[in-house]
């Protein structure tokens, strides 16, 4: 019997981890209401709430090509379902007079966000689930899962990525389901394999890396489970139908977005006209995947998002999001290997028979397997960001919490946490939604509202600015915005005095969105300012500060981002 005082200590342990992960979650749900103001990448506003912005709210946005009905590559599905739905109910609050100004720069970058970090605790279930089953701690596994900045930045985040870890998630969970006696549980599960499986390829096609071991352990789990083969039959074509279905539905609403059909044109057509939009859908019927993957496949079209070293996964993006815990399953991985390779040369040595493979097992190398294999997967592919990878979270938070192998690394894990959140979270591109939230306010200030005025906003240097959080309708033309990029001095000099030239008007104001780094550029550009406004923090890694000014009386605008209004006196 085990000595009451360890019990003791391991239940006051137990109690620590659920109060640190229960603080956690609260600061997940906090910052996201703060909100961060760090700025990931593009894709998390292009790839969902900037399109639903314009489509619901009727705002000005800037349409990706992934979204127009020339080249659908994204399904339209989930948009919908996350930012849609939640741009819906603020258009309605503010439109039966519940809310009278519901819908604002705020509002519009926080509200998808909250949905978003509200699915996020799918992750702490799924880990809390999965934890007995694969001999891992659970509230260890939790504490590590809520204290990663990978949960606190990027699921909080509106990306396809955040989505797809979700989905991976509910399928390990699926597939790892076990009765509460401890026996293995009847596979009673596989129309909602077959659901989450097809929504997740929708979601991204890639989740197929990261579904392959979950789908081969469940396929080897019901084989050996069924006598029957009828039973087992019929567990496929369970989960083949609700596939099948599955796909319908994305690739029925994928067409009725992406084409010119209208849904009222349907209902309010006569019987020999319906067959007609039949046909016509038919004709046009968009499988947004297919598409993707059509684009992706081409390696000249990975050359234009960038091109990086296969290894980059391995050796730079996985230490990139999660630190020693990528380094240490990586060590795993090759004692592993090497243990299974003395395993295969004894069993050959002493009978002529195959010597099994690791994927039945319960333990830990099936875990090292559902992480390293989609990682190898999306290795194969020239174009790598550390975001491919969130969804691995999962499987190293439940291995890393087995055999308290994160334990003697706890002071690195949390240094490596804290810097990676405020980095993320709040430096990277940090200037730019405050600077919008800053304009926004400007715009529609009553000022500007009783004596309307002409807007030009030139940003350089920056990530692209998600219009939608400037709140400007469609049918508003006071505003214009020049997103530059990354222009050389030149080009960005040119545009500033174009600008300059045709600055006539007595109610224009031309506003010049730039960061600390680049500063000194337009100062060449022969126009003066009549306004500044600092923004801090924002560090721009395309750009970076330079360590000798960081640590002159300078330094703080080197981590700005900066508003300067154009004098008419230039």
């Amino acid at each position: 019997p085990r000595a009451p005082w360890r019990c003791a200590v391991r239940g006051g342990s137990a109690m620590v981890a659920r109060a640190l992960w229960a603080l956690l979650a609260a600061l997940r749900a906090g910052w996201c209401l703060l909100p961060q103001s760090g700025y990931l990448h593009p894709d998390e506003f292009f790839q969902a709430p900037e399109v639903m912005a314009g489509d619901i709210l009727n705002l000005q946005v800037y349409y990706p090509w992934e979204f127009l009905s020339s080249s659908p590559c994204r399904t339209v599905v989930f948009p919908l379902m996350t930012s849609g739905v939640t741009y819906w109910v603020i258009k309605s609050l503010q439109q039966l007079d519940i809310c009278s100004s519901c819908i604002n720069s705020y509002t519009l970058l926080v509200s998808p966000r909250l949905l978003f970090t509200i699915f996020s605790f799918i992750l702490d279930y799924s880990v809390y689930r999965l934890a007995p089953f694969w001999e891992a701690d659970p509230w260890k596994a939790l504490v590590l899962l809520a204290g990663s900045y990978v949960t606190l930045v990027f699921y909080t985040r509106t990306f396809t990525n955040t989505l797809e870890g979700l989905l991976f998630a509910l399928l390990m969970v699926l597939v790892s389901s076990r009765k509460s006696s401890g026996s293995s549980a009847e596979p009673t599960s596989s129309p909602l394999i077959g659901i989450i499986t097809t929504a997740g390829f929708f979601n991204r096609p890639t989740f197929l890396a990261f579904a392959l071991m979950p789908l081969l352990y469940w396929t080897g789990f019901i084989v050996d489970s069924q006598k029957n083969i009828k039973t087992l039959i019929n567990h496929f074509l369970k989960l083949i139908l609700c596939a099948c279905f599955t796909a319908i539905v994305f690739i029925t609403a994928d067409t009725f977005y992406f084409t010119s059909v209208s849904l009222d044109n349907v209902y309010s057509t006569n019987k020999s006209s319906l067959i007609d939009v039949i046909a016509q859908l038919h004709e046009k019927m968009v499988v947004t995947p297919f598409n993707f993957l059509s684009y992706n496949l081409n390696p000249h079209n990975l050359a234009l998002h960038g091109s990086h070293p296969r290894v980059t996964h391995f050796t730079v993006n996985g230490i990139m999001l999660f630190g020693i815990l990528h380094i240490l399953a990586i060590g795993a991985g090759f004692k592993m290997l090497k243990k299974y390779v003395h395993r295969l040369v004894w069993v050959r040595s002493c009978y002529r028979g195959p010597p099994g493979l690791l994927v039945h097992s319960e333990g830990n190398p099936t875990l090292l397997l559902f992480y390293f294999v989609p990682l190898a997967f999306l290795s194969l592919f020239s174009h790598q960001e550390p975001r491919f990878l969130i969804p691995l979270i999962l499987p190293l938070v439940l291995f890393s919490a087995s055999l308290r192998r994160a334990v003697k690394w706890k002071h690195l894990i949390v240094m490596f946490n804290l810097l990676g959140a405020f980095l993320f979270g709040c430096l990277h591109q940090g200037g730019l939604i405050p600077c919008l939230f800053h304009l926004e306010q400007l715009i529609h200030s009553p000022v500007s509202s009783n004596h309307p005025r002409h807007y030009t906003l030139l940003f350089a240097h920056t990530y692209m600015p998600p219009r939608s959080l400037l709140n400007i309708k469609k049918t508003d033309m006071r505003v214009e915005i020049i997103d530059m990029a990354g222009s050389g001095e030149k080009t960005l000099c040119q545009t500033v005095e174009q600008q300059a030239s045709n600055f006539t008007c007595s109610d224009c104001h031309i506003f010049i969105i730039i960061p600390g780094t680049v500063r000194a550029t337009i100062t060449k550009c022969g126009v003066s300012f009549k306004n500044e406004t600092l923004i801090f923090p924002h560090l721009s890694m395309e750009d970076p500060p330079q360590i000798p000014v960081l640590s002159s009386g300078n330094w703080r605008s080197q981590l700005g981002l900066y508003i300067l209004e154009l004098s008419k006196d230039h």
